[in-house]
């Protein structure tokens, strides 16, 4: 369960700005350590008209779902109402139970609770949810905010690769200022969250 490329490594590479469009600013991390959220509420405004956050070794502490919410009055409240969609390839580590599927249990439909990003995640020491979560344009106060991600999960005790895409947007015209990332039960036991600004 190793082999994560470092940001550093990417950047470097030239692939961050050649996916992106744009050169990658390093705003913030924060370092999980059996927390029940991590909350972004600074360095989110019209700076800059995409946001990332990158996941390295989210690791739970049940086995649960990784998911977000976002604010729009600096993290007093996370109740911004989300339309999501969710999908998922699956493989275990035996070759078998190879899964491709929309997953209807994992999306929202102007849901206000926090939108998944992954499916239920493993609490074995070497089980853990990594990849990233893109936002757009999130001071507009004329458009809604779109968001999408992409990880990689170490699922339950299957030990199967889960390739997860989720996609959607916040139905407000009011600036998203924070953001919070949580399992749906339980603590964030360990893991890096970092933010970047892209310039376009």
């Amino acid at each position: 369960m190793s082999g994560i490329i470092s940001d550093n490594v990417l950047k470097q590479s030239g692939l961050i700005k050649a996916s992106a469009g744009g050169a990658w600013t390093f705003l913030s991390k924060s370092t999980a350590s059996s927390s029940s959220t991590v909350s972004f509420t600074s360095g989110i405004d019209d700076t800059y008209g995409t946001y990332v956050f990158t996941f390295k070794n989210m690791h739970p502490s049940a086995n649960q779902n990784f998911a977000f919410n976002v604010s729009i009055d600096s993290g007093s409240n996370y109740n911004v109402a989300k339309t999501t969609s969710f999908f998922r390839a699956q493989h275990l580590e035996g070759g078998h139970s190879q899964v491709f599927s929309y997953e209807t249990g994992d999306d929202l439909a102007q849901g206000t609770g926090v939108a998944r990003i992954s499916n239920l995640c493993g609490t074995e020491n070497d089980m853990n949810v990594s990849g990233y979560l893109y936002l757009f344009n999130p001071s507009s106060t004329t458009f809604v905010k779109h968001f999408m991600s992409r990880v990689n999960s170490t699922f339950t005790s299957s030990d199967a690769t889960v390739d997860l895409h989720m996609a959607g947007y916040a139905n407000t015209t009011s600036a998203v200022d924070a953001v919070q990332f949580s399992f749906t039960s339980g603590n964030i036991d360990a893991g890096d969250i970092c933010l970047y600004g892209i310039t376009t």
